[in-house]
């Protein structure tokens, strides 16, 4: 997923909205195949808290990812700038204890509310200011919460992302507890073999 302007437009220069009604059709955003729906909710399972908490889910897109945590027994909170794909996790989680609002993941529009759990997938690596959010999505927790942010490097020509090492540096000053999940070599996470740089890491700020 990535972030937004107001309009529903990418950093990138993606339309998200337009693209949100064939979103899901990717394997590791739809989650449709079990394989790959499995996969993730067991390493959901590892690095949300055990205990049922207040997950915020940034850069939600058709949210996926929250109706897995929310499966596990999570409130989920979840924020995209997209209005398309918030309609859509909406409808994805009606009738569970979610809501997800329209607005920037780089300053969540949640007021003085607290969480268990921030969970950011494939969006840091777009903002202008990384370190700026990391700080931002720290100051959302509970203490002894933690992030969850699912990054990656991709391409080879001209490659996109932010490194497993740029990340943990710029959590280091923050951080308490981190580790690194290297993702790549999980097929059953992206329901295809993949050879570029994807991980996971968990980090509980001091």
């Amino acid at each position: 997923m990535t972030t937004y302007d107001s309009d529903g437009a990418g950093t990138d220069g993606a339309d998200w909205d337009a693209r949100a009604a064939a979103f899901d059709e990717e394997p590791d955003h739809g989650l449709r195949d079990p394989e790959v729906r499995a996969a993730w909710a067991g390493r959901l399972r590892d690095w949300l808290p055990a205990r049922t908490g207040d997950v915020l889910d940034l850069g939600c897109g058709t949210g996926s990812l929250s109706l897995l945590a929310a499966e596990q027994g999570h409130r989920i909170t979840g924020v995209d700038s997209s209005p398309a794909m918030v309609a859509l996790a909406r409808e994805k989680l009606a009738g569970r204890d979610a809501v997800f609002l329209v607005g920037d993941a780089a300053a969540p529009p949640v007021g003085e509310e607290r969480y268990d759990a921030v969970l950011v997938r494939h969006v840091l690596w777009t903002l202008p200011e990384p370190r700026r959010a990391l700080r931002q999505w720290r100051d959302l927790l509970r203490p002894g919460g933690r992030l969850v942010l699912v990054e990656g490097v991709w391409g080879t020509v001209s490659p996109v992302g932010i490194p497993a090492d740029t990340l943990t540096a710029l959590l280091a000053p923050m951080s308490g507890r981190l580790r690194v999940e290297r993702l790549s070599g999980d097929r059953t996470l992206w329901g295809r073999d993949v050879d570029d740089e994807r991980y996971a890491v968990v980090a509980v700020p001091d």
